[in-house]
This record gives C-alpha cells, sequence and structure tokens, in this order.
C-alpha cells in the first residue's frame, strides 16, 4: 500500500470501494467477478473487505490492514440495489476509474467523484439507439435461426421497436417497469395476430419469438449456473428464480393475448412464406453484431471487439454443430463457441487491458439458450407436458455445455483482471 492511501481516511476508503461496487453492480458485473474486484481493490489500498453480491443487494464488511490479519471488521456496508443491465461503456469506465485509482494517477475523492458521475441518465440519442437495436435483434435473429421471411423478419422488427419503446419507459416508470415484460408479450403477440389475420400470414410462433427474444431471460439463465457452479449458491438460485419469473411472465403475456384475439373472433393465419436465401446469413449476423453493441451500449472503440465476438461465436457454435451431429450437435457447437469467447475474453483482458466482459458479454448472446427456456414453458402452459419436459432437458443440456465451454476456455487462458 503506498503512503498516498495509508495517510487517507478509513471512510474515505470505504466510500470509494462502496462506490465502485455499486457501479459495477449496476453495469452488469456477475457477483463472483464482483466480489473478485472489490476484494483485490480493497487490498490495494490498505483495506481487507470480505464481499457478499446478489442480484439485488451487496454487503460488504471492512477492516483496516494496518491493524493486523487479527483486526474485526470495522464497518460493514449494505447496498440494496435493482438487478443491473450490461451497459459496457460505463463498466470500462469504472473499470479504468479503478485503475487509476490504484495506480496513484487520480486520489480516491477524485475517483469517488467522478464514479459517482457516471450516474447521469441516458441521453435521448442513446435512447433512440437502444430501441433501434431491439429491433435490430430481432430482425436478425428472425433471418440467422428462425430462417423466416422478409415479411416475418419486418414484423418481427416492428415488434422488436415496440418493445424497445416500452422498455425505455419503463425504467422511469416503476409500476410499469413490474409488468413491462407481460405488456411486451401481449403487445408483440397482438400486433402478429392482428397482421397476420388482416394482411399477410405469417409464421406466428416465430415472429413473436424473434419480437421477444432480447427480453428473453437465456443470459440470466446462463449467469444462474455459472454462478452455481463457483459455488455462489444465494446469488446463483436467486438470479435463477428470477430468470424462471421472466419466462412465466412473457409466457403469460403471449397466451393472454391469444385470448384476447379469440374473444374477439380475431383468427390468426399461421402459415409459413418462403425461407430467405441462405447469403441473407451473413448480412443477418453483422446486423446481429451492431445491434448487441448497441444494446450493451459498448463505446465507439469497442465496436470492431464486439463485432469480431459475435462473429467469431456465432461460427463456432455452427462449426463444432456440424462437425459432429454424434454429439447431439447444438449442445457440443454451444461448448465450443463458448470455450472460444471465453478465452478470447481473457485474451483481451491480458493484453489490452479492457474487461474481457466486452468480448463475453455480446458474444455468447447467440449462444444463450433463452428461447429453449421459453418453448418450454409455452408447451408447458399449453398442457403439452412431452414436449415441455423434453425441450426443458434441452435447455438443461445448453446451459451445461455454455457454462462448461465458458470454464475451460478460462483454463487455456488464465483470466488476469476479475472483470
Amino acid at each position: 500500500m503506498s503512503v498516498q492511501f495509508a495517510t487517507t481516511a478509513v471512510n474515505t476508503r470505504i466510500a470509494f470501494l462502496v462506490e465502485l461496487a455499486t457501479r459495477l453492480h449496476k453495469y452488469g458485473a456477475a457477483s463472483p467477478r464482483l466480489e473478485m474486484a472489490i476484494s483485490g481493490s480493497a487490498q490495494r489500498i490498505g483495506l481487507s473487505a470480505e464481499v457478499w453480491s446478489s442480484p439485488t443487494a451487496i454487503i460488504i464488511s471492512f477492516a483496516d490492514l494496518a491493524h493486523g490479519d487479527e483486526g474485526l471488521a470495522q464497518a460493514t456496508q449494505v447496498i440494496r440495489l435493482l438487478p443491473g443491465d450490461v451497459n459496457l461503456d460505463k463498466l470500462c469506465r469504472a473499470d479504468e476509474i479503478a485503475d487509476r485509482v490504484i495506480a496513484g494517477e487520480l486520489d480516491l475523492r477524485e475517483g469517488f467523484r467522478l464514479l459517482r458521475a457516471l450516474e447521469l441518465p441516458d441521453t435521448r440519442r442513446q435512447q433512440v439507439a437502444v430501441i433501434a437495436s431491439y429491433g435490430l435483434s430481432a430482425a436478425a435473429i428472425a433471418a440467422l435461426f428462425l430462417h423466416s421471411s422478409w415479411v416475418d423478419l419486418l414484423v418481427a422488427a416492428l415488434n422488436g421497436l415496440i418493445i424497445g419503446t416500452i422498455t425505455i419507459l419503463s425504467a422511469t416508470r416503476p409500476r410499469l417497469a413490474v409488468a413491462s415484460d407481460a405488456i411486451c408479450a401481449m403487445v408483440a403477440t397482438l400486433v402478429t395476430i392482428v397482421f397476420s389475420a388482416f394482411v399477410v400470414p405469417l409464421a406466428i410462433k416465430s415472429v413473436i419469438l424473434a419480437g421477444l427474444i432480447v427480453l428473453v431471460p437465456g443470459m440470466s439463465l446462463t449467469t444462474a449456473v455459472r454462478e452455481i457452479s463457483s459455488q455462489h449458491l444465494v446469488s446463483g438460485m436467486a438470479r435463477m428464480g428470477g430468470a424462471m419469473s421472466t419466462l412465466l411472465k412473457l409466457t403469460f403475456g403471449t397466451v393472454a393475448a391469444t385470448q384476447v384475439c379469440a374473444l374477439f373472433g380475431v383468427e390468426a393465419r399461421d402459415f409459413t412464406l418462403p425461407a430467405l436465401p441462405e447469403w441473407v446469413d451473413y448480412p443477418a449476423l453483422l446486423v446481429a453484431a451492431v445491434a448487441f453493441a448497441l444494446l450493451f451500449r459498448a463505446a465507439w472503440r469497442d465496436w470492431p471487439a464486439v463485432i469480431i465476438a459475435v462473429i467469431a461465436g456465432y461460427f463456432a457454435t455452427r462449426l463444432g454443430g456440424e462437425i459432429s451431429p454424434h454429439l447431439s450437435g447444438a449442445p457440443f457447437g454451444v461448448f465450443l463457441g463458448g470455450f472460444l469467447l471465453s478465452a478470447m475474453a481473457n485474451g483481451y483482458a491480458r493484453y489490452w487491458g479492457r474487461p474481457g466482459a466486452v468480448i463475453r458479454e455480446p458474444g455468447i448472446l447467440l449462444l444463450v439458450p433463452g428461447s429453449v427456456g421459453f418453448r418450454s414453458v409455452s408447451y408447458l402452459l399449453e398442457r403439452n407436458a412431452t414436449l415441455g419436459f423434453d425441450t426443458g432437458l434441452l435447455l438443461v443440456t445448453i446451459l451445461i455445455s455454455l457454462v462448461a465451454g465458458l470454464m475451460f476456455g478460462e483454463l487455456l487462458i488464465a483470466p488476469r483482471r476479475s472483470l
């Protein structure tokens, strides 16, 4: 510990670490990585920190290392928070501020002020970009995985734009936020059914799923399994419960909208139009990569890394599925994609000094099995237990494969940074 920190009041050091923990949580850091980051930072500024993180709270006990190893905790902070959303730009900026403080380039008070300044709300331009990312993501997923027609793609994009708008509005309206998932599912289903009934027939389930794809909690399910596998049981189970709650709300919204349409006699024309040509996959993949950069609010300097990560993860997964059909195809492909992305993320963090989340978070978004979980719950609510449980088993298999790939990737290139 430098003399700068030795002469700084303990309360000032604690305030900086609490603010740093709050920022990392809000900007999407998983519990194990957040705990490692705060514990490591505390050691560098002369404190011992026992950190417990969950999706909705952080508890940190601090002790001054100057009192020796036998010193008891002098302060315990309890921070109540809402589940965070990934914001790569602010996550990287918070990480950079912490590095500069630890290196002695900034004093703790200035570092605290800069961290607090990250709280600024999104500008109108940023909100429009996020809304656009929902529409682009829906269109790209419809083309890449659902092999829909042009009409299906356009309606899915429209649903994505509407859902993005509702999501932005719910950020400042707590009552709307509680029910936003169900409302989004209802609106997407209503738009799809009405369009198919009065304009052009659509592949109903594919269009609805593509529109909802950003809300489906595949990333939360994957993070939950990773936390459970690393013995962060409370955080993992809490995150798993939140993901299942989201799946139930989305499924309820689609079922409720279907019943409303049936009540008014609006019958959907469910018909699969000619699929898009295969070459559309490549521009759709590029569109998906750009959409994820917007969705995760990546800084401009990180856009090339995000785009490369998304493309690499997709092709690794596709290649794994094609070369090993005897290994159940999709699970092995997801394992290979997770393995490659985890190694790339750690290599990026090691050699470029930026958080590996820039590669890892957007890269695995095409790999996470959120759509499989949504279909599983939908089948169960339709009382189709056989398909529901079969799809649920596939969900578990893909989750295990993805988490295993991420863990083995860390063995190939060891991480040097907590984030």
